[in-house]
């Protein structure tokens, strides 16, 4: 059982009135993007940014949007020139090195009111039948008596629906040097007590996907959440270190995932600049 068809909360209670392009129930809807992108002198966020002007629908990033600390000048002249032009039809979440300029100011200034309330960096919109929810896994608002938190289960509890994904910066499991995030494991736990069915995350420089688990990292294939690491933008790549358990396919290549979000279930494409292709589908709860 997923999640919500949300209510339009107010802005006091973390809410966000959905904003842009968000198809119609019935239809599937294309989600598509990466994290860790605008990297100045790399040519990477260019070629991802290519790939994007190649495929319809919503177009999701899993922050680090402008290294090296998210300042005007750094989205100006890093971000824009690539990711930029697609900006219209960007739903983002922030990472930490947007919080490299006080409050990731210039981050909500750039993306305006497709970002979410200004200050919070979390919210919530349809994409077809399914319902998205761009979180902030940074500083002190992951944990599970933060306000994030305390909306997020609102949300969920207030209207459900059967599919639901979510998406944020910092992943609760990685093979790669950043390893496993367990600031999150709270959040977690409230997205899989509801029955949502995707997590998207980037920080580590790589793609991997994960087999369907429960917060605590135990298999589960009837309740589980699967978990894409996607921070493959245009940020230099990292390898992995450490396999954790239920990784099933690790690439180290620029690229972009694209999510087919259909009334019952998902398909999932990653599309590299070059190299090997993941594709598979899964059903919602």
């Amino acid at each position: 059982m997923g999640v919500l068809l949300v209510c339009l909360l107010c802005v006091q209670c973390g809410g966000a009135r959905p904003t842009g392009p968000t198809g119609s129930p019935g239809a599937a809807q294309v989600f598509v993007g990466a994290g860790d992108i605008g990297e100045c002198g790399s040519r990477a966020p260019q070629a991802t940014a290519l790939l994007l002007d190649t495929i319809g629908g919503t177009v999701f990033t899993l922050g680090d949007n402008a290294y090296v600390r998210g300042t005007r000048e750094e989205f100006r002249d890093c971000y824009e020139p690539a990711w930029g032009r697609h900006k219209s039809r960007t739903r983002p979440s922030p990472g930490n090195h947007d919080y490299g300029s006080a409050g990731a100011a210039p981050y909500f200034e750039y993306f305006g009111a497709h970002a979410g309330p200004p200050g919070l960096g979390y919210y919530t919109f349809p994409l077809g039948d399914w319902q998205a929810f761009s979180l902030n896994s940074n500083g002190a608002r992951a944990g599970a008596g933060s306000a994030q938190a305390q909306w997020l289960s609102q949300s969920l509890a207030s209207s459900p629906t059967r599919c639901a994904i979510a998406y944020w910066h910092h992943p609760l499991f990685s093979s790669g040097p950043q390893a496993n995030q367990p600031r999150m494991r709270d959040v977690w736990r409230i997205l899989y007590d509801f029955g949502v069915d995707v997590i998207l995350s980037g920080h580590d420089h790589s793609y991997e996907r994960f087999a369907p688990q429960d917060p605590d990292g135990l298999p589960d294939p009837d309740r589980g959440i699967r978990q894409f690491v996607v921070g493959t933008g245009g940020a230099g790549l990292s390898g992995f270190v450490t396999v954790q358990a239920n990784s099933e396919v690790r690439l180290s290549a620029h690229g972009v995932l694209k999510l087919a979000l259909r009334a019952d279930g998902y398909e999932w494409e990653f599309i590299p600049v070059s190299g090997a292709r993941d594709s598979g589908s899964g059903l919602c709860h």
